[in-house]
């Protein structure tokens, strides 16, 4: 399925000598397929092996176009003038969609010049080391969100190491499937499991995986849909990989709806406006031409949009269906209410009647992934970036049901360590997603949400006492979950025990330790500052589980790259 594209040489070396400009200024994307440049490394034999790379980053082609104006604002509540669309197509059920290959040219749009600056996000610090005597229960609301990995990947693929900040190391372990073991059935709507070896960074710890596996759905058997597209329109949603690329992803989704689901379209620029009245899916003529009459122009009032989606949503409301508003956003919310918090509480209001919140962020530069990923997590939904046409594929295809239908809410993990076993302890990123110890019992916390057949991955790194022995008792794993029309919680244990340690990490383990490693470089985890790119690479290579090999591949291209950038080793 992949559309790969074989990095030249030239190029990797071009990258080199531009990396400082290549960081100071926007490159204009490029519109189809992925592909990335590459950077060339310091030694001959490095440069020759990027210039073997093959590409399954993020670089998408621009076709050659026209300048022309861009659209204007819109009024509130008024439905925009579409022409007349095709004969809608018969009512047929669920289909399967072809995967993405390369897609026409889009139509010409108007020329945008990308800002020079980066959005400010607040800084996190990872995760610190804690002392299991003095702090032994470890609680965190769970995060499905992928965003940050695909966000990595662009930003490597375009010559450019991510900002450390933008670097989520939960995101980067959520984004890929391990094969954890399923659930056996819908009526506990997750399976658990952990596994135990010793830390790649450190010899003398331990690493603690948690992994959860959602019960898979099939897209044709998901309840009746009721779908709100709040889309951006503001000036800055014009660069290729913006607008047009959203629209691609939407009609991809748009292909596999089926007569019981619904949709609706609302735009917001310097205002926002219903494009599309609530529609059958089966009307994929009048879907699609209301996609492709949007054009980019104006500010970005996201508040009003925000509001006026929902509103939408509740008039169409479906009563046991899937009511949800995926809003796609560059994430340059400004004008109306532009405070994070502001935005949050608008969506806090909104979740408790029943209409879940996803986003989707698109664009290279001045992304602000913060408010999209925060407006997901109080929205009762999930984030991911759109670096590509595969990426959306990915997302709004092949994992619909994950995207679109919450088998479990306000979903929280405490680990509690034995002090007698476990010395110290750190959890691997979700630093923003931390609870109090008292909170995981209280089911008004607001917590993350776990879609249909979605993964979760977390790595506790841990510092014990002694030898570990069979018998011992190292932690037990308790989980906290809601049915999604139970207000009331019901707790899943899952005991750790020293015969748990395996000698060998299995493959799953090791790809995984792999991820987390990839990440905390990236980000410049103080706790890895002895460990480098090549032995990630090592641990990538030792990782022989076939299921992986397609996701292996892509990420050691990553790898690669960013070790080739970072001048290190």
């Amino acid at each position: 399925m992949k559309t790969k594209l074989m990095v030249a040489l030239g190029s990797a070396l071009l990258v080199v000598a531009c990396a400082k400009e290549v960081q100071e200024a926007a490159p204009e994307p490029a519109y189809t397929q992925r592909a990335r440049g590459a950077a060339g490394g310091k030694a001959e034999a490095e440069q020759l092996a990027l210039d073997r790379i093959e590409v399954t980053g993020s670089r998408i082609k621009r076709a050659d176009v026209e300048s022309s104006e861009p659209g204007g604002a819109v009024l509130a509540d008024a439905p925009m003038s579409i022409p007349a669309p095709p004969p809608p197509p018969p009512s047929v059920a669920y289909k399967a969609v072809a995967p993405a290959t390369s897609r026409p040219a889009p139509q010409p749009i108007a020329t945008y010049e990308e800002p020079q600056t980066e959005i400010a996000y607040d800084a996190v610090t990872p995760s610190p080391l804690k002392m299991a005597a003095d702090e032994p229960f470890s609680t965190f609301s769970i995060d499905v969100d992928t965003g940050s990995y695909s966000q990595a990947r662009l930003a490597l693929g375009q010559g450019r190491l991510p900002p450390a900040y933008s670097v989520r190391t939960e995101e980067f372990l959520n984004y890929f499937d391990y094969h954890y073991p399923l659930p056996r059935h819908l009526a506990q709507p997750f399976a658990v499991s952990t596994e135990l070896a010793d830390a790649p960074w450190n010899a003398e710890d331990k690493l603690l995986l948690i992994g959860i596996k959602g019960f898979p759905i099939d897209a044709a058997q998901l309840p009746p849909a009721n779908l709100v597209f709040l889309v951006d329109t503001s000036g800055s949603m014009q660069s290729p990989d913006k607008l047009e690329l959203l629209k691609h992803g939407f009609r991809r989704l748009v292909e596999g709806l089926r007569a019981q689901d619904r949709v609706a379209i609302v735009a917001y620029a310097g205002a926002a406006g219903l494009v599309l009245p609530s529609t059958p899916g089966n009307q994929r003529g009048t879907i699609l031409a209301a996609l492709d009459r949007l054009e980019a122009g104006g500010g970005t009032h996201g508040s009003a949009g925000i509001e006026l989606a929902y509103r939408t949503a509740a008039q169409t409301m479906i009563p046991g269906g899937i009511n949800r508003v995926i809003l796609a956003t560059d994430g340059d919310f400004n004008v109306g209410t532009t405070s994070v918090e502001q935005l949050k509480s608008l969506v806090a209001k909104k979740r408790d009647s029943g209409i879940a919140l996803t986003t989707l962020g698109f664009g290279a530069w001045g992304y602000n992934g913060e408010i999209a990923e925060q407006l997901a997590d109080v929205g009762n939904g999930h984030h991911a970036f759109i670096d590509d046409e595969l990426e959306a594929q990915r997302v709004l295809v092949e994992q619909m049901g994950a995207t679109l239908l919450t088998i479990a809410k306000d979903v929280k993990i405490q680990v509690e360590f034995d002090p007698d076993v476990v010395k110290s302890y750190r959890l691997l990123g979700y630093e923003n997603r931390a609870l109090r110890r008292e909170d995981f019992d209280n089911d008004k916390v607001d917590a993350g949400e776990i879609g249909a057949g979605h993964s979760v991955t977390a790595i506790y790194q841990i510092e014990t006492t002694r030898t570990i022995q069979p018998r011992d008792d190292l932690a037990m794993v308790r989980i906290r979950y809601k049915a999604p029309q139970s207000d009331v919680s019901q707790l899943i244990e899952h005991p750790v025990r020293g015969g748990a340690l395996q000698a060998w990490a299995s493959d799953r383990l090791q790809f995984a330790m792999a991820v987390a490693g990839f990440a905390e470089k990236l980000r410049g985890s103080p706790a890895l500052a002895g460990f480098d790119y090549t032995q990630v690479l090592r641990l990538l290579d030792a990782s022989k589980q076939q299921d992986l090999d397609d996701a292996r591949d892509e990420l050691r291209d990553l790898v690669e790259l960013a070790r080739s950038l970072s001048g290190q080793s």
